[in-house]
């Protein structure tokens, strides 16, 4: 009772203090959403790019984008979405730490090695254990965690993609809950959900498993083991982006809204459906990058200057 009052008494302090982190950020979030399902209001303009010096179409960067939100919508306009994005953030948190702290992990699968002990020190075969044991963890959690708060999340994203077609269809977190039902079921509370866990636990996997080798056979150094794992989740979270661009369109995809329709986006059967069109319109990366943004759709050169060909074609899937 001590230990799980003392743990609650750990974990409030973090969940505030990220969310406090997630509100200031939310702008930022805000216009990544709208850039992961396609939506590009400010047409682009002629440049080269950055290390080539090759002709390309610059659009604009995350911040430029932010500034077009508030001169559309107002400051407030800006968090659009924050609330049910809030509440999402507060289930998943309650829900991965609560499983961290189950029976499942304290007792069936204990912790491998002491609390004072790293894991690096530990022999071969139990520090094998102990990142299997880690793995497993973060990826019960995680799914968890999502899973538990997905639908919030689908409802957060179709509120900020209502920017594209300027609905207000999706209003307040219960009458959302409602819309969702009347636009697609049950099933309307997961769109995305496959891609999304797909996602999570690649990044996870990918992370523990190159971490585990690098530090084994390259890294021995303690201090440089600790830059090793931050690494790690760069370029994991880099390999795995795509998966999150398609967990957004499926979140929107068929919503009743302008954003989730031809022309500005197909209706997608499945999640696998919408990633042969991104792929084949290579769009997989949209908003992967905040600052250096290139238009990477179909162009032409008229008059001497690329110019874009039309932005709004899609391509129909068999």
């Amino acid at each position: 009772m001590i230990n799980s009052r003392k743990r609650e008494e750990k974990m409030w302090p973090g969940v505030v203090s990220r969310l406090l982190l997630n509100t200031v950020s939310h702008p930022i979030e805000y216009a990544k959403v709208l850039i992961r399902i396609g939506h590009e209001p400010i047409l682009p303009r002629e440049t080269t790019t950055l290390v080539l010096r090759k002709p390309a179409l610059s659009l604009p960067n995350i911040f430029q984008y932010v500034r077009y939100i508030k001169a559309c919508d107002g400051f407030i306009g800006c968090y659009r979405g924050l609330v049910p994005k809030i509440c999402a953030y507060t289930i998943n948190g309650v829900v991965t730490d609560k499983i961290s702290d189950s029976y499942l992990f304290t007792e069936v699968f204990p912790q491998v090695q002491d609390d004072d002990e790293h894991i690096e020190e530990l022999p071969d075969e139990k520090r094998k254990a102990a990142y299997i044991r880690e793995f497993l963890k973060d990826a019960i959690c995680k799914v968890a965690g999502i899973i538990a708060c997905h639908p919030l999340d689908v409802i957060a994203i179709r509120m900020m993609a209502q920017f594209v077609g300027g609905e207000d269809k999706y209003k307040s977190v219960f009458s959302s809950i409602i819309e969702v039902y009347r636009e697609n079921g049950l099933m309307g509370y997961y769109s995305g959900l496959a891609p999304r866990l797909v996602a999570n636990v690649s990044t996870i996997a990918l992370i523990s498993y190159s971490t585990y080798l690098i530090n084994k056979y390259l890294v021995h150094d303690r201090e440089s083991m600790s830059y090793v794992s931050a690494l790690m989740t760069l370029l994991s979270t880099t390999v795995t982006y795509p998966f999150l661009v398609v967990y957004n369109c499926m979140a929107v995809t068929n919503s009743g809204l302008a954003a989730g329709e031809p022309p500005h986006m197909p209706i997608y059967s499945s999640w696998v459906d919408c990633w042969r069109h991104l792929s084949m319109t290579n769009q997989l990366k949209r908003g992967s990058s905040m600052l250096w943004r290139y238009y990477t759709g179909p162009t032409a050169i008229i008059n001497g200057k690329l110019v874009m060909l039309n932005k709004t074609h899609y391509y129909t899937l068999d």
